[in-house]
């Protein structure tokens, strides 16, 4: 089984649907990595490094539940083969699923809302 783990910044609003079977939860996390010196002035550069995750059950419905653009998440994942069939040829593709889950530093909008209903009871 491949497993990883991926800790970045939740990209847009996560998408949440109640399935037949069970609920779902699609987000993108981000993240900047060293990507090497500049050749010309050796300073470092960074890439952006984004990975579409997939939850379902109870952690599907905490993540859309509680979790909004700029938010922290640390994501224990594995990966999942996801084939399709198109147009008669195998589509190779794969899926990054959801195991574990911690929240991370509230983004800039979750900091905004806390303030917002610290104020209203003060």
């Amino acid at each position: 089984m491949n497993n990883g783990f991926f800790t970045g910044r939740v990209a847009k609003a996560p998408t949440f649907r109640e399935g037949a079977k069970t609920r779902v939860c699609y987000f993108t996390l981000l993240r900047d990595e060293y990507a090497g010196a500049d050749d010309e002035t050796g300073e470092p550069k960074e890439r952006k490094v984004a990975l579409p995750f997939t939850a379902f059950g109870s952690k599907a419905h905490a993540i859309a539940e509680h979790v909004f653009v700029g938010d922290q998440l640390i994501v224990e994942y594995r990966l999942a083969n996801n084939d399709r069939e198109k147009q008669g040829e195998t589509d190779y593709g794969f899926s990054f699923i959801v195991e574990r889950f911690e929240f991370g530093a509230p983004g800039a909008l979750k900091r905004e809302k806390l303030q917002r209903e610290k104020d209203s009871r003060d």
